[in-house]
């Protein structure tokens, strides 16, 4: 039987996340494709605008959203100035999410990554070094599993959504300037943060921020997690809280980014509707971005007028994850699928 439709409470159950909580448990490390490749660490270093005219002041009051810690009926003022930093693979984020900030901000700059092929290589390497080569078979083995049997629905629900997102927000204006770069740590990104005069910068991709550059904006650089943090913290969190049976924390975390992995301030935690035995993790890690965008808006404007304030999460358990194991993913929806 299918299971049936999960909607995720708003607050953290605080479960024990571990590497030992899971059978044949992930170890502690980098992604070595999805959420984060450790520029700014010992290991693997590489450091290797024109901005848009002040926006008028705008009076809106804000409706209730979906994610934890909005103020209702709160009063907006200035829109902050805004860049995205976002993949060039990816038109979900570059051009939906693009077209949505520059309709509810002063999206003043898009950071469009081109990635060179040394950096899958070294992510390929950092993965085997982290889990082994038999299990890195595992997470090979998943994702000829996943290329097969579910990319084709997820490129069908990508395109659908940015379809619906094309058709509310309209295309980037002069006003947004577009540069290409091989990392968000290369010097001429950190440069064009600096003329841009950004109050919060997005970030949505796979390599850490350095402190030079996530340090720019005056507002923070924050990024819209995966995974319920602290307990899923660094890559695929949606993917493992569901490895874990732990429906109610299937969701997203709003951060600022500090010089951990995953570790700086919560400002809200939004989850979505899911069926776990049809929709893929893949998937699911957009809906709590895309089904929450009113609550993500609200929530950057109250950042932005130091309305906001962050959560407490001391106390919660912390847990380090990594690339999907097809052992895992056949394991939980088996479960899900069962009477």
């Amino acid at each position: 039987m299918l299971s049936s439709r999960v909607k995720a409470e708003l607050q953290p159950k605080g479960q024990i996340v571990s590497d030992a909580a899971l059978v044949d448990g992930p170890e502690a490390g980098t992604d070595w494709e999805s959420d984060v490749l450790r520029e700014n660490s010992p290991l693997d270093r590489d450091d290797g605008s024109e901005g848009a005219g002040e926006e008028p002041l705008t009076l809106a009051l804000s409706p209730q959203g979906r994610g934890e810690g909005t103020k209702p009926g709160t009063l907006k003022t200035a829109l902050p100035r805004t860049v995205l930093i976002c993949h060039a693979d990816d038109p979900l984020n570059r051009e939906g999410l693009a077209r949505w900030l520059a309709a509810t901000t002063s999206l003043v700059g898009v950071i469009v990554l081109e990635e060179p092929p040394r950096r899958m290589r070294q992510r390929v390497k950092r993965e085997i070094k982290r889990v082994g080569l038999l299990r890195f078979l595992d997470v090979l083995a998943f994702r000829v599993y996943s290329k097969l049997f579910l990319a084709k629905q997820d490129r069908a629900w990508e395109a659908a959504t940015l379809k619906s997102l094309c058709e509310r927000f309209a295309p980037l204006g002069e006003a947004t300037r577009v540069i290409h770069a091989p990392s968000p740590n290369a010097p001429e990104v950190e440069a064009f943060l600096r003329d841009a005069g950004c109050d919060l910068v997005i970030a949505r991709c796979k390599t850490l921020l350095k402190p030079s550059v996530f340090s720019i904006p005056t507002a923070g650089t924050f990024v819209m997690h995966p995974g319920i943090c602290p307990q899923y913290r660094n890559a695929h969190g949606c993917f493992w809280a569901l490895a874990q049976n732990d429906r109610a924390n299937v969701g997203m975390t709003l951060l600022k980014i500090d010089k951990g992995v995953d570790t700086g301030p919560v400002y809200g935690f939004y989850r979505c509707d899911f069926d776990e035995t049809t929709d893929s993790h893949h998937v699911i890690q957009h809906k709590v971005v895309f089904d929450n965008l009113d609550a993500l808006r609200d929530k950057l404007l109250d950042i932005h007028g130091n309305r906001a304030t962050s959560l407490d999460t001391r106390g919660l358990p912390s847990g380090e994850w990594g690339q999907p194991w097809l052992t895992a993913f056949l394991r939980y929806r088996s479960k899900s699928r069962s009477p």
